[in-house]
């Protein structure tokens, strides 16, 4: 983790990020003790990490960066979706929302506030979501198609790869 992101994460942590993290995690084991709650649970889970230390990664559609839709991408995970919303997604919002105002009133604590407000969008709408780590957002930002992404692949594993491709004249 570079120096600033690791400074980052430890300053959000100091300035209420636990406490924020630490309402995901709340959130998750109140999903698992009704049993049908699980599969937000998990989704609770992952966000709760991500809670905890913001900086370095970002919250991204599965079926986007995927490729492809499942369960959680389609209308089931628009009813999971609107089911969090209800139970436990707008307490969360809010809870994020007022430690982004508070932290929005001091320059230093803009970045944390952007991060809140991030944060907030997503406790509404957590099904169907993925968190990646930042520097894999240029598969996730255009639509590539299967050769482009294994090119992508191999740059990335192997260094840059030259694809000779006959011209079209």
């Amino acid at each position: 983790m570079p120096l600033l992101r690791l400074l980052l994460n430890v300053l959000w942590i100091v300035t209420g990020g636990v406490w924020m993290a630490a309402l995901w995690l709340l959130a998750a084991i109140l999903m698992v003790i009704t049993i049908v709650g699980i599969p937000w649970a998990r989704a609770a889970s992952n966000i709760a990490i991500y809670a905890l230390l913001p900086f370095g990664h970002e919250a991204v559609n599965r079926g986007d960066y995927i490729g492809q839709k499942d369960v959680g991408t389609g209308p089931l995970g628009t009813l999971g979706n609107l089911i969090w919303l209800l139970l436990a997604g707008w307490w969360l919002a809010l809870a994020h929302l007022i430690i982004a105002l508070g932290l929005a009133i001091t320059i230093i604590g803009l970045p944390f506030a952007w991060a809140h407000l991030k944060l907030a969008g997503l406790a509404l709408w957590p099904i169907g979501k993925m968190i990646v780590p930042i520097g894999d957002r240029q598969l996730v930002r255009r639509p590539i198609s299967g050769w482009q992404a294994a090119v992508l692949f191999k740059e990335k594993t192997l260094g840059k790869v030259k694809i000779n491709l006959p011209r079209l004249r």
